[in-house]
């Protein structure tokens, strides 16, 4: 009966992926579904709703990955203004105490980059500065990712999908774009509004990392070889 409802449920979201050449898949549980898009986004895509991954994010969440193999060392990421300071509140009352090595180890990459990578503050969009905050390797990559496209994706999504006080990130990690965000029950709307804005990043990551190969610019920083690490996150798997 479960897997019966459940079709009933996303087959809106299931004629979704299939209009774009993809698949629903539900997990083994029943509790969530992964679609995969080969051919939509400038990479190949995995989209899953399922129980949460996270400490910051209660029940379940919605995880985006699109594989671009950019360069792994573009560590940037947005994350909702208040999601950071808490974050922030959390990993610098960590650090001070006794179980430093394991904030160092254990803390995935969007809490430790809150820690070790400059914040930028001066991002165009007055709405997208607002909402979010921006951390990275460097300042300039940043400003060039988020560009027109992507400001304007983010803005639009703050009216109904990314409201205030709802967690979010989005990062460029390991030569891919990685999009998550609580999500109670999943929506068509809102997944289709957020793969747009996940498409906009991966664009623009995309455009970064060729000025990069045509000669461009590249940040530095000490820090680069100890943020690549594997961490205990999902990032370097399939969402």
């Amino acid at each position: 009966m479960t897997a019966r409802a459940n079709s009933a449920r996303w087959r809106p979201l299931s004629e979704w992926a299939a209009e774009r050449g993809g698949q629903l898949r539900h997990a083994r549980d029943g509790r969530g579904f992964v679609i995969d898009l080969p051919r939509t986004l400038p990479g190949l895509t995995r989209i899953e709703w399922g129980p949460s991954q996270r400490s910051y994010i209660e029940g379940f969440e919605l995880r985006m990955r699109c594989e671009l193999k950019v360069n792994p060392d573009m560590q940037m990421m947005l994350i909702e203004r208040k999601l950071m300071e808490r974050l922030e509140s959390s990993v610098f009352e960590a650090y001070t105490d006794t179980l430093r090595t394991r904030v160092d180890t254990d803390t995935p990459e969007e809490m430790r980059w809150l820690v070790m990578f400059p914040k930028q503050s001066q991002i165009e969009s007055k709405l997208v500065r607002q909402r979010f905050g921006a951390v990275g390797i460097n300042r300039e990559l940043i400003m060039a990712w988020l560009d027109k496209d992507l400001s304007e994706r983010l803005a639009q999504a703050t009216q109904d999908v990314l409201i205030e006080g709802r967690p979010f990130v989005l990062l460029s990690l390991r030569g891919n774009v990685y999009l998550r965000t609580s999500m109670p029950e999943p929506s068509l709307g809102e997944v289709e509004a957020l793969t747009r804005v996940l498409d906009a990043a991966a664009g623009s990551a995309q455009a970064v990392h060729q000025r990069i190969g045509d000669g461009g610019p590249w940040p530095t920083t000490t820090s680069v070889a100890w943020h690549s690490r594997p961490s205990e996150g999902d990032y370097g798997a399939p969402v």
